[in-house]
């Protein structure tokens, strides 16, 4: 159906055969790009959707800045936002208009050339409900099309907007508001349609993804990823006629916890065969045994599945963990490709999930072309190409009722995340923000379901985190991060460039054969596509995660991104903790010539502030695992904060235990996020984490003294 509209603004007739000239005559020395003509609408003078074309390749052919001029590029403007979380939106840009989503789901719209405020969008998102949040209160991005622009709310609303003016048109309730569900992800524009997904698998929900009426937000169709309760029926919804099949794959009574499969990222329309491509995330609880009594396939956990747009009818499905039991997603972005294999021209799509190999599968079938490891695996040796299914290593089931404790590489961060990956057709390579984070996983025998709380059933110990600087330090030398420049037709890396970090952030690839990624450390830079050269780096004084966007105005190209760290690495971790406390994230633009500079900023830091008593040893280790179980997802583990969310063995209440039990137990921070804990936590074990926190800051004190 070649008449649909994605999302795209139509072009007009010399418009668009200048545009499919531009990029004939940079296809390089064959000519024509390999992945045709079709899939670059979209990346011309204008980034008019999140990764630049429904292919979602995060690749532009414009070559206004090259690897010859890359030097000449400075800041042209910037913008601050109001917030110092997460920032990890794709910015849009259409009709001289920049469109980006920020943390709390906040809409913001400036003049693509000037920089110029045109205007902002609260949805007023209720500060308690980034407790639900297991990544960060973070958002992907926003949908415009045909005068619209469209957001997926964290509280789970899904809002159109007028582009003009960010007055809200209408908004829908997506989710089931008494169950902990979220959205991070991006809304996806198919026709008369506009389809979203959720979060919330660790916390007890049932996935699904849903269609609904751009003019009215009326539901136009659900397909669900898991089976609900068997006694409950079908559930009248366009997934009910593969549930027989999925529910012979699940045991025992997963239902009650919720089933998991959330579609919380990637949802790709691949309008050259009319279908979508939706990613499906973990189980809940993530341990098999708990949640199917260790046995059954569990469709359609980390699945690819596709889905006709009008209806959500199913039409295939590609299993890539049957199992599932490691947090491995298939929620990672999909990119989609004409590419040749052997001698045959194949329409593919290609993914870098986080259980760390590359799949390439043909994407009108479903059916397994390659898929190799793009980092070192040791959950499986490997993916057998006859059943598509993964050679697992018997050690790394760690379910199986044992006390055996597994350490995965990788494992539940990802050798790949929601970071977006490219691809180029001029270099035929997919550049892949890769990482290495070692994770830990043990069998939870006493697990006790907890509605509304993270429920893993998982209790390994590696994940807790290091008590001392100097371990901190010793084990992020064990985490890594990397470039990896990936032939899908050899599966075979071209070449790597390292990161001493983990969480790069995602991947802009040009016609100008650059590439373009930022990383914790603050700087945002320029690579040669062909070789990985690093030819250019800029400091933007806080951490860049998301992936860059570029367009063209007046014949002057420029490159944007949003700056902010964030995520679920950014506030957990205590691989790289990082004690200052990081300013509000910012929208930076650049092109040639760009003469603005950032004003200068001293990131402050904060003294530990023990108490005066010191803790019982035993009041001590009992907070610990309070903390452990309720605050580390967000604090960070053992207290080492990445700056994010306040580092609490610096806290100027950490002193006082009246005030403590105000904000821990009562709620008196709620509209900033930091839920109150009355009714999950008694105030006698409130205590107990202000006193285990309190021995943290205590320890830190005496480690800076003994290093003066």
């Amino acid at each position: 159906m070649a008449g649909r509209k994605i999302g795209i603004s139509i072009f007009r007739p010399s418009t668009h055969a200048a545009l499919l000239l531009a990029t004939l005559m940079t296809a390089g020395c064959d000519g024509m790009p390999e992945t045709g003509a079709a899939d670059t609408i979209g990346v011309g003078s204008e980034w008019n959707q999140v990764g630049g074309s429904s292919n979602e390749q995060f690749y532009s052919a414009l070559t206004g800045i090259d690897d010859s001029n890359i030097s000449e590029l400075g800041l042209a403007w910037y913008a601050d936002f109001d917030t110092s979380r997460g920032q990890e939106a794709n910015v849009v840009m259409q009709d001289g208009v920049l469109y980006t989503s920020t943390a709390w789901s906040k809409v913001f719209a400036y003049e693509a050339k000037s920089g110029k405020l045109l205007w902002k969008f609260d949805p007023e998102v209720a500060g308690q409900k980034g407790y639900d949040a297991c990544c960060d209160v973070v958002n992907r991005g926003v949908a415009v099309s045909d005068g619209r622009v469209f957001v997926g709310a964290l509280d789970g609303r899904l809002i159109a907007l007028d582009a003009k003016n960010g007055t809200k048109l209408w908004q829908t309730q997506t989710t089931d508001t008494s169950k902990p569900y979220t959205i991070t992800g991006t809304p996806r524009v198919i026709d008369d349609k506009v389809l979203i997904g959720n979060g919330g698998a660790e916390y007890g929900v049932r996935g699904y993804v849903g269609a609904y009426d751009v003019n009215n937000g009326k539901q136009v169709w659900r397909f669900y990823t898991v089976p609900g309760n068997p006694a409950d029926g079908p559930d009248g919804a366009a997934s009910d006629p593969q549930m027989e099949r999925a529910q012979s794959t699940w045991y025992g009574k997963w239902y009650e916890y919720g089933g998991g499969g959330t579609v919380w990222d990637a949802i790709v329309y691949d309008k050259e065969l009319d279908q979508v491509l939706i990613g499906v995330g973990n189980g809940s609880p993530w341990n098999h045994r708990i949640r199917s009594e260790g046995k059954g396939d569990n469709l359609y956990l980390s699945s690819v599945v596709a889905l006709d747009p009008d209806t959500g009818a199913y039409k295939w499905h590609y299993q890539e963990t049957p199992g599932e039991t490691w947090d491995f997603t298939a929620t990672q972005p999909i990119i989609l490709a004409d590419i040749v294999i052997g001698k045959s021209s194949r329409k593919v799509m290609m993914q870098a999930p986080k259980n760390g190999f590359f799949y390439v599968i043909d994407r009108t079938t479903g059916e397994l072309i390659s898929a190799e490891n793009f980092v070192p695996v040791n959950w499986a040796i490997g993916i057998d190409t006859q059943t598509g299914r993964p050679i697992e290593n018997p050690e790394a089931r760690w379910s199986d009722g044992s006390d055996r404790n597994f350490v995965a590489r990788p494992g539940a961060y990802g050798a790949h995340s929601w970071h977006p990956m490219a691809y180029s057709p001029k270099t035929g390579l997919v550049y892949i923000p890769a990482q290495d984070i070692p994770f830990g996983y043990q069998d939870e025998k006493e697990f006790s379901f907890a509605p509304g709380r993270w429920n893993l059933g998982n209790i390994s110990p590696t994940n807790i985190g290091q008590e001392t600087g100097k371990q901190v330090a010793d084990a992020s030398k064990s985490v890594t991060g990397e470039i990896v420049a990936w032939d899908p037709k050899t599966q075979k890396a071209a070449w790597r460039v390292k990161h001493k970090f983990a969480g790069s952030g995602g991947i802009l690839a040009t016609g100008g054969n650059l590439l373009f990624q930022g990383g914790p450390d603050g700087n945002f830079n320029a690579y040669r596509a062909t070789d990985g050269q690093k030819l250019w780096s800029y400091d933007v004084q806080n951490a860049v995660i998301a992936a860059a966007s570029t367009y063209e105005i007046d014949g002057e190209q420029y490159v944007a991104v949003v700056v902010g760290y964030g995520g679920i690495f950014a506030l957990f971790n205590g691989y790289t903790p990082d004690p200052h406390t990081r300013p509000n994230g910012r929208l930076l633009v650049f092109k040639r010539g760009g003469g603005k500079q950032l004003p200068a900023y001293q990131r402050p830091i904060l003294p530990p502030n023990p108490p005066d008593t010191v803790a019982p040893e035993a009041r001590t280790t009992e907070g610990l695992g309070l903390y452990a179980g309720n605050c580390m997802s967000c604090h960070g583990s053992q207290g080492w904060s990445a700056g994010v969310i306040p580092d609490l063995r610096r806290s100027g209440i950490l002193t006082n235990a009246d005030a403590w039990q105000q904000i821990v137990s009562e709620g008196a921070l709620e509209d900033r996020g930091m839920i109150g804990f009355k009714g999950k936590l008694t105030s006698d074990q409130v205590e107990t984490i202000r006193l285990y926190l309190g021995e943290r800051a205590r320890q830190l004190k005496a480690e800076q003294m003994s290093a003066n």
